[in-house]
């Protein structure tokens, strides 16, 4: 490890400060926005969620792990099909109970260890799983690209989705640097230009907004009765198994990166609950379910300040942002194929990133068990597979992978034996988004 250039614990000048934490804050802009974007819930409350989210979870894991908690890639598919199935508020009970079931592993941890979760969530079975949520959301990002409003194929808007990708691409590929962290940003930027040169953009909205504004949030018992079904928990809960394993994997890289053993201390429970709490105070007031931020891991590892006040600074700016009415409606005015674009490169590598997950943890398809369990992930997941139990229960897609996954992992023999020092494996690979 190099020598930090601020510790955990060290508390940087007030110029220091709000540089180094709106650094943080570029680096998961884009992303974060994106996701409520995809699945019509509101920007200003993913960023205002995502605030208090990384606050409540430098608390929890007393102030001792430096990370950002932006909007979770996972759930996307799992809101947009309870949203359908049961409005937004289906969405919210979900995302709340997906973060209960964290607060629930994590208590277990607490008691029981942590070799339990390896066992049950092995590369062959996540990676897999990650693959299907890349690849299941490919038929989304291109009719994002490549349709107008009306629906139908629209030659500019394709253009702008093409201009997006292409200034994404050379971003992530040709810059250093700090820069290099923010491609998803610096895409929307430049296709947002060529948006405005080409006439696909809306500023009525932005000339009307107010500096102040309240974000719309939405309330259980106020917006939506709370009422849980067999449905909403099958749709969002299985997601906990992927986005668990993603967590563990930015723990150890962070563990790296930092040159402490934050798995051991302050525990890998209490990151877990911290995540889980973030994902419950999101769903309480209309956010997406929450997850640590492979892109401000990134900062972290250039920069080497590692002070949590500059993470805390960066979710405060965040909160502010979500109340200023003019940065809400800007965003709110940048066109879908501009999103398409970015969608494009981000879902594939999504995909990718599960294909590494395989790579990197030497999984042999020349064995007919690990050969088994991801053949049968990838068509259940990507094929849209639905177990009808009744009417009211049912499994389906990536959940039902999910769970298939786990199910042929415990049962098919030959199962090999964990690495059993965690802290040496490769997890870097388990992101479910990327900057």
């Amino acid at each position: 490890m190099n020598k930090p250039v601020l510790d955990i614990q060290d508390r940087p000048s007030p110029a220091q400060w709000l540089t180094l934490s709106l650094q943080h804050l570029f680096a998961m802009f884009g992303a974060t926005i994106l996701v409520p974007y995809l699945v019509g819930l509101s920007p200003s409350i993913a960023l205002i969620t995502s605030g208090l989210g990384t606050l409540a979870f430098l608390a929890i894991t007393k102030w001792q792990v430096p990370a950002y908690l932006g909007s979770s890639f996972a759930f996307i598919a799992p809101i947009i099909a309870a949203k359908t199935a049961g409005g937004p508020g289906a969405a919210m009970i979900g995302s709340f109970l997906a973060g209960l079931v964290y607060g629930i592993v994590a208590l277990v941890i607490k008691k029981a260890g942590y070799r339990w979760i390896m066992k049950l969530l092995p590369p062959v079975v996540v990676g897999p799983v990650i693959i299907v949520i890349g690849l299941g959301l490919a038929n989304t990002a291109v009719g994002m690209a490549m349709n107008g409003p009306d629906g139908k194929y629209s030659f500019t808007h394709f253009s702008v989705a093409l201009v997006t990708l292409a200034a994404t691409i050379v971003c992530s590929v040709f810059l250093r640097g700090m820069l290099s962290l923010v491609p998803v940003l610096a895409g929307i930027i430049v296709g947002y230009v060529y948006a405005l040169i080409v006439g696909v953009v809306d500023f009525s909205k932005v000339a009307k907004a107010k500096w102040f504004e309240m974000p719309d949030f939405l309330l259980p018992f106020v917006d939506y009765p709370v009422h849980v079904t067999w449905d909403i928990v099958m749709l969002m809960v299985p997601v906990a198994v992927v986005t668990l394993s993603e967590h563990i994997g930015h723990q150890l890289v962070l563990s790296k990166v930092v040159g402490r053993d934050l798995i051991q201390k302050p525990g890998l429970h209490r990151s877990i609950l911290g995540d889980g709490t973030a994902t419950m105070i999101s769903a309480l007031i209309g956010g997406p379910p929450k997850t640590t931020y492979g892109e401000n891991i990134g900062v972290l590892a250039i920069t080497r300040v590692y002070s949590v006040y500059v993470l805390a600074g960066a979710a405060v700016i965040a909160i502010i942002f979500g109340f200023i009415g003019k940065v809400t409606a800007l965003i709110s005015s940048i066109p879908t194929p501009v999103m398409g674009g970015v969608s494009i490169l981000l879902f594939g590598i999504i995909a990718s990133s599960g294909l590494r997950m395989l790579v990197d943890s030497r999984i042999d398809f020349g064995d007919k068990r690990n050969l088994v369990i991801s053949s049968v992930i990838l068509v259940i997941g990507i094929g849209g597979a639905v177990l009808k139990v009744t009417e009211q229960f049912q499994i389906q897609g990536m959940a039902l992978a999910a769970i298939c996954g786990v199910v042929l992992n415990l049962i098919l023999p030959g199962r090999p034996q964990i690495n059993e020092n965690m802290f040496e494996r490769k997890t870097e690979n388990s992101n479910d988004h990327v900057a």
